[in-house]
């Protein structure tokens, strides 16, 4: 019995995982955007429950009060240029080596 169970979960699962009509990065995508954005919310909720007394504190607050309004904006440009860059390719072997 147990054995038939495993065998039905593991089926389901391939089937979920394989089955036709999905697009797995599109479904990767919205739900790293949907985990950014709830960090972001929570971030910002502890951010406003912070009371800030000094200079320095409410510098670091409005710091990371900037970094949540654009947390892509200077990570993803080196991450793009780096992927257009070619792949470099070994020269050519010599006709004399065979």
């Amino acid at each position: 019995m147990r054995f038939l169970l495993r065998s039905v979960f593991w089926l389901v699962v391939a089937f979920l995982v394989i089955r036709p009509g999905i697009d797995l990065n599109a479904a990767a995508g919205s739900l790293t955007h949907q985990a950014v954005a709830a960090g972001q919310q929570v971030i910002g909720e502890q951010l406003d429950k912070t009371q800030c007394d000094t200079l320095q504190c409410a510098g670091g607050k409005a710091l990371l009060a900037a970094a949540l309004i654009s947390p892509t904006g200077s990570a993803a440009a080196p991450r793009q240029a780096v992927a257009e860059q070619p792949i470099p390719f070994p020269r050519p072997r010599p006709d004399w080596l065979g």
